[in-house]
Order: structure tokens, then C-alpha cells, then sequence
């Protein structure tokens, strides 16, 4: 797995560098009960244990000095059942090799997040979405999982099995055992066609009811310092099919989106006076386009410029508000920030510890380079999401602890109890649990 973030002398280090860890032992099982002996043996060497995906995430979520699972052994499509409509993969199945087995067999998930290079597990685990009106992030399409809980017993859950567990289960954070296998709903492979074009920042937050209303995918990155955006619009289509050419492909999402990007990324490190030029420039590169294809090209892209992210979930009639309220941010703040200011939608979920969980949700993502100051920018923008009672990506960073979602997410507590009974002893604990879910 060549995207699984790595180190030397035995340094785990995550995609964004952002964390690093020195693991006792590392063990990459080939199979569930192999899984199961190693967090047996562990428990009797009083080792932690936790599980890593691809390292995409920007907390220290999987981080470790225990026992470290490598789940690269652990990938492949496990069945299909096409009356059910569903597919089970093993925990460790790259997202990108998942969708790419779907459409050889003409079927594909409803929605997805916009990369591909995390694990089913990872992704899924830690709440990853895309966009949309009406299907939700990747977790809400899970119909059942497989996971190795803390005594190494393996449960399984779904609507009717274990129910208590599915409700969780589906983001369980790495907190109730290490997840082996997911079953995902999946449908025959359809056509989207996608509509980028630009539009200023005023109209989209005039128009936004409209404009989520009217596709099944909508969202936009605004431009700080910039009064532009680029919007993007996804809709199921008849076809025929229209890909992005091979050369206009490589033009716009290689050399515009990753290789003059990162040169503007460079420039703006070197002399951040010359940022917000940068972005009147790079706001106006992307021209409108419009292309049809199969839904994980289309909702899916490369992203080869390290970042490091912070993404709150607000109610959604909050977005508009929210948005004003970081722009005059950073307007006031003298910061200079490089990066595109991502929004995605998701309705509300019955997941206990979804972002979206009962609510209808809007997303809002700040990124800075990898490698520049970002804590000003961050903890600025995370006043204003917080004041509107925002949900942080458990994967991204953040600096809220077990208090604050206890008040944000009504059924905290039934998380928490469900994990006292299913790792009593805290097996899977590590800094992060115990700043997010408390002792």
C-alpha cells in the first residue's frame, strides 16, 4: 500500500506530518483470527492496540506506543450479493481499489469523499463524506460490519444483529475493536454529470437554499481574499457518457489543481505578502466545464499538494452565516491564507457519533500547506464554527474535547456506555480517546 503513511526505525508517521508515533510491535494479520490472537496477546503483555488505515488522518486518532495493526494483508472484495444489493470488503480494502472492483462489476456506492486513498475502515471510521442532498457520507451507506472486540471475540452487526453496536459501530473511532470487514449497499453504476464553473462568493450564499436544492451534489471552494468561488454541481444523468479528455485531464486536475497550485503554494511559504494576488490568479484558472462519467471519477480527484485540514459540521441553515462570519475573519486578521475554503452538504444520519448525526449538516474545511503556521487561521476559524454548535471531522484537527461533545452530540453517552461494555479495560485507548471520549 504504497499511500499508507510510514517512517523509519519503527516511526509511524500520518499523510499530513502532522503526527508521529514509535509503536512496541507492529503486526500486519492475514487473516481475522490472526487479528484476534494479536490483540489477545497484547492484552496479556498490557499493550494497547490500535489500527491504522492509509494515515489520512490529521489527529492522532491511530496513534500508538503499543501494538500497532497494519491492515494491507487484510484487502479484497470478501462477497457481492446482488440481490441484496450489497458488497462486503475486508477493513483494509484501499477506497480506490473498492471502487474500481465496483465498476468492473457495473455497480457503485450512491456517494463518496472526494480522495480515495484511505482504507474502508479508515474512512469510514472516522466519518469521511462527500456531498450531498440526499445521500449521506460513506458510514451511513454501511449495512453491516465485522469487528474484533477487546476480549478477541468477533462480533457482527447490523439493523437486526446487534443493533446497538451497528449505531456505533458504523463511526466507532477506533474505540469499540478493530473492524475486519464492512458491508456496503451498492446499486448498478450509474452516469453523473458534473458542472464546474465559477461564481462569486455573494451569489452563492444569496442563492445557497437554491443551489442545494436543485442537485443531488452540491458544493463550492471559496478563495480567501478573494470574492470568487468555484462551484461544482453533480447530477445523475441519461448520458452518453463525456469524459474529461486525457489532455484537458491533465491540464486542469494535474498541472492547474496539483502542479501550479503547489508552485503558488511555494511562492505564497516564501513570500506570504504575495498570497492574496496569488489567489485572485488561481481563482480565475479554473474555467467552467462540464463532463459525464462513472460517479467515483467524477466525485473523486487527485491531491498530490500535502495540507493539513480543519472541517467543522454546522446545521445547515448555519452555513451561510457561518461562512460571512469566517470571511470577515479573515479579512480582519491580517492572515494570509493560501488555500481554498471547501463546503459540502450531508442530511442528517441515525449514526450516534456521525457529524451529521439528527441533523442536516453543512461542512466547511479550512486548509493551510503542509509545513506553514496554521494554528492562527485554525483556532480563529474554530471560534466561529464552534459558536454554532459545529461537530469537528474526528479525523481532522481540532481542539475540542469530551465536555464540549457531550453538549453536541445528544447521544454522547450511549457512545460511551457501549464502549465501558465493550473494552472495559480500555485495550484500544490512546491520547486522542481520552481527550474525545473522556477516561
Amino acid at each position: 500500500m504504497s499511500s499508507t503513511a510510514s517512517g523509519k526505525n519503527g516511526t509511524w508517521r500520518n499523510w499530513g506530518g502532522t503526527v508521529a508515533a514509535r509503536p512496541a510491535r507492529e503486526v500486519a494479520p492475514a487473516s481475522v483470527e490472526e487479528l484476534a490472537a494479536a490483540i489477545r496477546r497484547a492484552a496479556e503483555d498490557g499493550l494497547k492496540v490500535k489500527a491504522v488505515g492509509s494515515g489520512h488522518s490529521f489527529t492522532s486518532i491511530a496513534a500508538t506506543d503499543g501494538v500497532l495493526i497494519r491492515p494491507q494483508l487484510l484487502t479484497g472484495i470478501r462477497h457481492i450479493d446482488r440481490e441484496a444489493g450489497t458488497v462486503t470488503a475486508e477493513a483494509g480494502t484501499p477506497l480506490k481499489r473498492l471502487n474500481v472492483a465496483l465498476a468492473r462489476e457495473g455497480l457503485s456506492l450512491a456517494n463518496m469523499g472526494d480522495i480515495m486513498e484511505q482504507t474502508v475502515s479508515g474512512a469510514t471510521s472516522t466519518g469521511t463524506h462527500g456531498t450531498g442532498r440526499d445521500s449521506a457520507s460513506i458510514a451511513a451507506q454501511i449495512k453491516a460490519l465485522e469487528l474484533v472486540t477487546a476480549d478477541g471475540s468477533v462480533l457482527t452487526c447490523s439493523e437486526k444483529e446487534n443493533p446497538e453496536v451497528f449505531a456505533a459501530a458504523r463511526i466507532g473511532l477506533g474505540a469499540l475493536g478493530v473492524v475486519t470487514a464492512i458491508t456496503f449497499a451498492v446499486e448498478p453504476i450509474f452516469l453523473l454529470t458534473a458542472r464546474e464553473e465559477p461564481m462569486p462568493f455573494a451569489r452563492v450564499l444569496a442563492e445557497f437554499d437554491e443551489l442545494w436544492t436543485e442537485n443531488e451534489h452540491f458544493e463550492f471552494y471559496w478563495f480567501p481574499h478573494t470574492g470568487s468561488t468555484n462551484t461544482k454541481r453533480n447530477n445523475r444523468s441519461a448520458g452518453p457518457e463525456k469524459p474529461v479528455g486525457q489532455l484537458a485531464g491533465w491540464f486542469e486536475d494535474e498541472l492547474l489543481s496539483n502542479g501550479v497550485f503547489q508552485v503558488a503554494q511555494w511562492v505564497g511559504r516564501a513570500v506570504p505578502a504575495t498570497i492574496p494576488a496569488i489567489a485572485q490568479v488561481s481563482s480565475k484558472a479554473l474555467s467552467a466545464r462540464t463532463y459525464t462519467d462513472i460517479p467515483y471519477k467524477v466525485f473523486t480527484s487527485p491531491r498530490r499538494v500535502r495540507f493539513v485540514e480543519m472541517e467543522y459540521a454546522v446545521p445547515r441553515e448555519a452555513v451561510v452565516e457561518t461562512l460571512r462570519e469566517l470571511k470577515a475573519m479573515v479579512e480582519r486578521s491580517g492572515l494570509r491564507v493560501s488555500f481554498p475554503v471547501e463546503v459540502r452538504t450531508a442530511p442528517a444520519d441515525d449514526i450516534t457519533l456521525s457529524t451529521a448525526s439528527g441533523r442536516d449538516s453543512a461542512y466547511i474545511a479550512v486548509h493551510m500547506v503542509k509545513g506553514t503556521p496554521f494554528q492562527r487561521y485554525f483556532t480563529s476559524a474554530e471560534r466561529i464554527f464552534t459558536a454554532h454548535e459545529g461537530r469537528p471531522h474526528w479525523g481532522k484537527i481540532h481542539t475540542r474535547d469530551a465536555e464540549y461533545f457531550a453538549g453536541v452530540y445528544p447521544r454522547f453517552e450511549e457512545f460511551t456506555a457501549l464502549r465501558d461494555r465493550l473494552d472495559p479495560d480500555r485495550l484500544f485507548q490512546n491520547d486522542y480517546l481520552r481527550r474525545v471520549l473522556g477516561a
